[in-house]
């Protein structure tokens, strides 16, 4: 397995572009780019995308990667006819645009069942998204993409999260790639390191490292971004952030390099996933720069 650096385009949103993003890359010697889905990427032309990724890779940069940032994709999970043609609707945009980027993976935190839902909806809600995600496989295979991919997050209402959860949702996938090789892309998880699950008393049910161990066999890229003792917030790896954080990028890169053998892809990619200062203001703004070299840096330092 090799392992790279990258970053998710989040960070800019509103506040600068891509053409900025893709030159401080440049400068920071980092060569992944996984794009963060933004508000209009459902609605624009494919001219749009076609031309971000030559801005890409004039630069010597490969958008490998594309990814939701807002959670706009959970409608399989909401019991309502119209809000699942929406989520699909989107997806299949998702899945188009990542091909106009030249991208390997695509994909989504599958959603969130409602708080206030009877608990039945959580097994109806993940039978519906796996039923559209098998057919979007196929629409993923037709445009030349390599896999979709799924987030594991940090609550039992966000399945999937726990190591069993995991498996079942890759293994519910990959069952119906392995009966339909020639139709369809494996799927597996888009893990991240500051995901940890915490229950409604605050006690730490399952760490952070503990779900990304159980990720390794079946992730074949993750975010990277640090956070407190139950997962409440999260930030990057500057030399502060590093000291008030939990997660340790040796740790991280031991782990990496421990289970090589463990990881179903050939080339993994951890994705800074940071969106820096607060958005939106004239003090806050400029500083995006500096915060995400002081990250990137720190991630070049032990990676």
């Amino acid at each position: 397995m090799k392992l790279e650096l990258g970053i998710k385009s989040d960070c800019i949103e509103t506040r600068y572009s891509f053409d900025w993003l893709f030159d401080l890359l440049v400068e920071e010697g980092i060569k992944n780019v996984q794009l963060g889905s933004f508000f209009e990427l459902y609605w624009l032309d494919d001219s749009y995308f076609t031309d971000l990724r030559h801005k890409a890779e004039s630069r010597g940069l490969r958008i490998k990667s594309v990814f939701t940032a807002h959670r706009e994709l959970g409608g399989f999970y909401i019991a309502d006819p119209r809000m699942e043609r929406a989520a699909r609707r989107g997806f299949e945009r998702l899945v188009e645009v990542a091909a106009l980027v030249g991208a390997d993976y695509v994909g989504s935190n599958p959603g969130a069942i409602h708080r206030d839902a009877p608990a039945s909806q959580k097994a109806a809600g993940t039978a519906c998204y796996l039923h559209h995600l098998k057919e979007l496989s196929r629409k993923a295979r037709a445009l030349g993409l390599k896999a979709l991919t799924i987030e594991p997050m940090s609550c039992l209402a966000e399945p999937p999260t726990t190591p069993d959860e995991m498996r079942e949702y890759i293994g519910t996938m990959n069952a119906d790639h392995a009966a339909n090789p020639d139709t369809t892309v494996p799927t597996y998880l888009c893990g991240d390191t500051s995901h940890g699950l915490a229950d409604i008393n605050k006690n730490v049910v399952h760490s952070h490292i503990e779900l990304f161990e159980a990720a390794v066999p079946l992730m074949c890229e993750f975010h990277l971004k640090n956070t407190d003792a139950i997962f409440n917030s999260t930030f990057g790896f500057s030399a502060e952030e590093q000291k008030k954080g939990i997660v340790s990028l040796k740790e991280i890169r031991d782990i990496c390099h421990r289970r090589a053998a463990d990881w179903p892809a050939e080339t993994v990619v951890g994705y800074l996933e940071i969106m820096g200062p607060k958005i939106g203001r004239d003090y806050t703004d400029p500083l995006l720069a500096d915060t995400l070299r002081a990250s990137l840096r720190a991630l070049k330092e032990v990676f």
